[in-house]
């Protein structure tokens, strides 16, 4: 069957473009017509038998630009509303495609419309484009597709992206100042080791005075930053590197990973984000059907951390073989009492979903007390660290001024 390239006008006037096959280009006119599309132009393109390959060029030119959670968010929601109105879901995509706003994503949505239109299913059609529509959008679409309650499965996936997206800004946002504060810390330490201090401690060499130990160690210190600078910079790539390529070795991986879960201070945080990451994640998709099988693989996959995926997978094992969830996340002692807890309580009751989004709800509060708690502490801690060594460096210059000036009066 062949591809045909087409200009044409909607019902609103807008030009539009697409790539689509039929029979023959009178066939697609009318295919186009019922749609609400009137031709201005068409082209005949690829044969079918290079049909994938031209839809692989057409996604790869519509990922270009990036799409954020919340485009994603926004769109779901929209969809939702128009599904639960009663659209259709051709319709429905024509609507969405027209409403939004991120050219990248905009261009997605039509080619999702066109694959829904050719009788692909909408959890199929996003699978297309695993870099916008993740392994738990696509999921719980397809869950909603196959129980009728597509428009129930969409808001509780637009929440759940919405929750999803501010956790991740409220931590990053709540990291941003300190992270500045160190930037700037670092390049006005940088400069005055490179080039103010250099300039003042010269005449101190030439005044052949004897120095406090204070001022030559920062004599000392200035002329190695100012001539091994360059390696210095060298030796952090080259450890930046090794370091990115250890962590993605599987036995690096590991060990990074138990590491983030145990360090002090931020351990705890990163365990309670990973904890309300699985009960969030894992409560959304069975309650929107997805099999606890499927929702354990999908899970796993969004933790990223491996020594949890590794205890995911023992669940999912020991729950084919007739065994509980809450058993196998107990005895590896990476899970909080809490969550293994509840989810009994849940598996018990038969609410496992409910104790789940509980769970989820706790930590999600505890992160966030916790973050605004360590970035209180955090501000003084680097204030004073970065006066000390200002108050370093003014001490070392500023005592040899004093002396050459007490023996000049003398």
């Amino acid at each position: 069957m062949p591809v045909y390239e087409y200009t044409g006008l909607n019902e609103a006037g807008r030009q539009i473009k697409g790539l689509r096959d039929a029979d023959s280009a009178r066939a697609l006119r009318g295919l186009l017509k019922r749609e609400g599309v009137y031709i201005t132009s068409i082209q005949e393109g690829a044969s079918s038998s290079n049909k994938d390959l031209l839809s692989q060029e057409v996604d790869l030119g519509k990922i270009r630009g990036r799409v954020g959670t919340e485009d994603i968010a926004i769109m779901t929601r929209q969809l939702a509303t128009l599904v639960g109105s009663g659209v259709p879901l051709v319709e429905g995509l024509t609507a969405l495609q027209d409403q939004v706003d991120h050219p990248t994503l905009k261009r997605v949505v039509g080619r999702v419309k066109q694959r829904v239109n050719e009788g692909t299913s909408l959890g199929d059609a996003l699978e297309e484009h695993p870099k916008i529509f993740s392994h738990i959008y696509v999921n719980m679409v397809r869950a909603g597709e196959s129980s009728g309650a597509l428009d129930v499965v969409l808001v509780r996936l637009a929440s759940f992206t919405e929750g999803q997206s501010r956790l991740r800004q409220k931590v990053s946002g709540a990291m941003m100042y300190p992270a500045i504060m160190v930037l700037i810390g670092v390049t006005i330490l940088a400069i005055l080791m490179t080039v103010v201090v250099p300039k003042v401690t010269q005449m101190f060499e030439q005044s052949g005075a004897i120095l406090p130990w204070t001022t030559r160690a920062l004599i000392k210190s200035a002329d190695l930053a100012q001539s091994y600078w360059w390696l210095m910079v060298l030796a952090i790539v080259v450890f930046a590197f090794l370091f990115r390529w250890w962590i993605r070795i599987e036995s690096g991986q590991a060990v990074w990973h138990r590491f983030l879960l145990r360090a002090p201070v931020f351990g705890s945080v990163i365990r309670m984000l990973a904890m309300a990451r699985f009960s969030r994640t894992l409560g959304t998709l069975l309650r929107s059907g997805v099999p606890i099988v499927a929702a354990l693989n999908i899970v796993r996959n969004v933790l990223n951390n491996v020594v949890l995926a590794r205890i995911i997978d023992e669940a999912r094992e020991a729950i084919q073989e007739g065994e509980s969830i809450a058993a196998p996340l107990k005895r590896s002692g990476e899970f909080t009492p809490l969550v293994y807890h509840m989810v009994a309580i849940g598996e018990r009751s038969g609410q496992l979903e409910e104790m789940l989004q509980n769970i989820a709800e706790a930590y999600e509060g505890q992160v966030e007390t916790r973050i605004e708690g360590l970035t209180s502490l955090l501000e003084p801690v680097l204030i004073v660290l970065m006066g000390g060594i200002v108050a370093f460096i003014v001490f070392s210059i500023l005592m040899p001024i004093l002396r050459l000036n007490t023996m000049i009066q003398a």
